[in-house]
């Protein structure tokens, strides 16, 4: 007999239902209880479950448990960004991170809306040179709740309690990791954020990061389940070679000509994100090539001034040379918006305080 105990956590809506059924002899109606109470109500235990027998939530304790990440450090920015480094069941760490919507009002203040940030696997294989992440290397995978169980924390940390009236309003899976190398279970996380038991999120409050990667961008796409957004950093083969080496092995006219076919939404647009490095791909014939590019895509373009990453020979672009940059833009009819840097005196670039935390460990 199998006595670990399963966590219920990675369970979908249909896999909690057949172990309810199958394995404890509930009623098929108590894993929709069971389901409110983990993902609704953010349950971290079964005696918080009262509208379950002593009976059933002694059975539950016997055969199961409700295993969310750890809180291994965090960090609050003056702007209000929250970095959470997050310790996993194996002690590996993850990092997740939470952006106000608008201003704080006050230091400290994370009671406004946020939008967060969350990781698909244990460090990355795609090794981007401009990534903290990618000098991580990769690890393995994280399952639906460890990915999820990102948000749960982070719902804890803000009282966010209310589904129907959520403090934490849209999720962007951009953190560590390259979700489409981890589909089955971000395809799973999708679904279980947008069960109407659950935490109900909408398709578009939800959009997954992909560097490029031709296996299961179709399937993503045809699954409706949230926006693409595509990490372009760089406007031709040759510096998309020396940027994103990995992914670069997918030729960038082939991903175009695939982002041409991607299945989109009335109104929907594909969202290439393009990080901003000072004098390397942001001069004037980068501006003609990302006009031939958008040209043939439905699509706006991101524009993320470079975050500083230690170890790395690329500089952030001054504010100037910004506004240079996207101005020259919108002259060629580029939909192009800076996104705000946030959080850069707590180390809120993706990897940054895994780096720093490993570092620590080492000294």
């Amino acid at each position: 007999m199998n006595t670990e105990k399963m966590n219920l956590c990675d369970l979908t809506y249909p896999a909690l239902e057949r172990f309810a059924v199958e394995e404890l002899r509930f009623k098929k109606f108590r894993a929709g209880q069971i389901w409110q109470w983990i993902w609704a109500k953010n349950a971290t235990g079964f005696e918080a479950m009262t509208d379950l027998s002593q009976a059933d939530r002694a059975k539950l304790e016997e055969r199961a448990m409700i295993r969310w990440p750890s809180i291994a450090d965090v960090r609050v920015s003056s702007d209000g960004t929250t970095k959470f480094l997050l310790e996993l069941a194996d002690g590996e760490l993850v990092e997740t991170v939470l952006i106000p919507s608008d201003a704080p009002k006050r230091p400290n203040d994370i009671t406004v809306r946020m939008t967060q940030c969350v990781s698909t696997q244990v460090g990355c294989a795609m090794a981007c040179s401009f990534c903290s992440t990618g000098k991580l290397g990769f690890k393995r995978n994280m399952t639906m709740g460890e990915i999820l169980g990102q948000v749960q924390v982070a719902r804890r940390y803000v009282n966010d309690t209310q589904p129907e009236r959520p403090v934490i309003r849209n999720l962007v899976y951009m953190g560590m990791g390259e979700p489409l190398l981890n589909l089955a279970n971000v395809m799973d996380s999708l679904r279980t954020l947008q069960h109407p038991k659950g935490l109900a999120f909408s398709p578009r409050r939800v959009t997954v990061s992909t560097c490029g990667i031709e296996k299961g961008m179709r399937e993503f796409g045809d699954s409706g389940l949230a926006f693409l957004a595509v990490s372009l950093h760089a406007p031709n083969q040759a510096l998309r070679e020396q940027l994103m080496p990995r992914a670069a092995h997918w030729h960038l006219d082939d991903l175009v000509a695939a982002l041409e076919q991607y299945p989109l939404k009335t109104r929907e647009r594909i969202t290439l994100e393009y990080l901003v490095i000072a004098g390397l791909n942001d001069q004037p014939e980068h501006v003609k090539q990302l006009a031939r590019i958008c040209a043939r895509l439905k699509a706006k373009l991101n524009l993320i001034p470079y975050n500083p990453t230690p170890g790395t020979p690329y500089k952030a672009p001054t504010p100037e040379e910004l506004l240079r940059f996207e101005k020259a833009l919108w002259a060629k009819d580029i939909t192009a918006i800076v996104r705000k840097s946030k959080g850069q005196d707590i180390e809120a670039a993706c990897g940054q305080l895994r780096a720093a935390h490993e570092a620590q460990c080492e000294e």
